[in-house]
């Protein structure tokens, strides 16, 4: 079945599920370039147009890829990046600006990497403690009005942060953790979204990984970034993959794939908030992304959401090393 649309925000129509780019880079090991590339027009072709990047990402070769597949398919994609986190994202050595010099500087380097001359949604990609996020804002709303962005929207903003922003600039899109087991944002972030009008963009919907047949132990290699995050260190993993053999039997009595699961239950929660929401799975694989965006035509019984909610009450280890690092530790 074809990938259907979901308005996201008024004026921004996307697919019913996007891709996180952040995979094009070598952020969980090694990336064939060429691969990626292919990867993302195989996306394309399948109706998953919502395509997600970062400046960070890679140090900007997601972007670049991205920019080689927008320079033959502009027209058919809704390109979102983001900007905030500086330094090496996978080192420790990341800082977050938010300063509205540096928004502007920000934007025309990613417009160069992507080679557009617009981008659809432009994302704050953590709210800088320093800055007060009007004006932060109040600076991207001005990219807004130049020509160079047409929709914001923040990454792991609380949800008063959200309202604030609100009321400067009108945020189209949120995007934060949310996963069968990453949930706390359902305690404010999706209830001010809801309250707003304000679209939801879940990222690592399938948890890094965790959440899909295909994951091993064994693939975390030296420089995967996924030695940075607690749920996957040596105490925590074997507790987490006893959960998803949990959302493996869902998936087998919905003759479906523990991702697919994973996405469908993402969609459902969406519908049961009465909020927009599209997630973004990042895979370097073209087999996966059409594995993924099968979770579009699965539909889960009330029995089996209600199993699977009880799942992130049950998870080992904090979704982030420093918890104020999203939402979740600073609300």
């Amino acid at each position: 079945m074809p990938v259907p649309t979901v308005e996201l925000a008024p004026g921004l129509t996307v697919s019913a599920q996007g891709y996180g780019a952040m995979s094009v880079a070598p952020v969980y090991g090694a990336v064939d370039l060429d691969e990626a590339l292919a990867t993302l027009h195989h996306a394309v072709d399948i109706g998953v147009t919502f395509i997600d990047t970062a400046n960070i990402y890679g140090s900007g070769t997601s972007e670049q890829v991205v920019g080689k597949l927008l320079g033959e398919r502009r027209d058919e994609v809704q390109l979102a990046t983001k900007f905030g986190l500086v330094g090496g994202l996978g080192n420790g050595n990341r800082a977050i600006n938010g300063r509205p010099d540096y928004v502007h500087e920000a934007i025309d380097e990613s417009l160069q990497r992507l080679g557009v001359d617009v981008v659809d949604l432009y994302y704050l990609h953590r709210v800088d403690p320093e800055v007060p996020i009007e004006e932060t804002v109040g600076a991207m709303a001005e990219l807004v009005k130049a020509g160079k962005v047409r929709h914001l929207g923040l990454s792991e903003a609380t949800g008063d942060e959200l309202r604030r922003a609100h009321a400067v600039h009108p945020i189209a899109a949120i995007q934060s953790e949310w996963s069968i087991i990453s949930r706390d944002v359902e305690r404010n972030v999706v209830p001010a979204a809801v309250e707003l009008g304000i679209g939801f963009v879940p990222f690592s919907p399938v948890s890094r990984g965790l959440l899909t047949d295909a994951f091993e132990p064994g693939q975390i290699g030296d420089g995967d970034l996924r030695h940075r995050f607690p749920r996957f260190d040596a105490a925590a993993l074997p507790v987490n993959l006893e959960l998803r053999a949990k959302v493996r039997a869902v998936a087998d009595e919905a003759d479906a794939t523990v991702a697919q699961v994973a996405l469908a239950w993402l969609d459902a929660k969406g519908r049961a908030f009465g909020l927009p929401s599209v997630s973004i799975p990042g895979t370097r694989f073209a087999a996966r992304v059409t594995e993924n965006a099968g979770a579009v035509d699965v539909t889960l019984t009330e029995d089996q959401v209600a199993r699977l909610d009880a799942l992130a009450g049950q998870v080992a280890g904090e979704r982030a090393s420093d918890p104020t690092w999203v939402s979740l530790g600073r609300e």
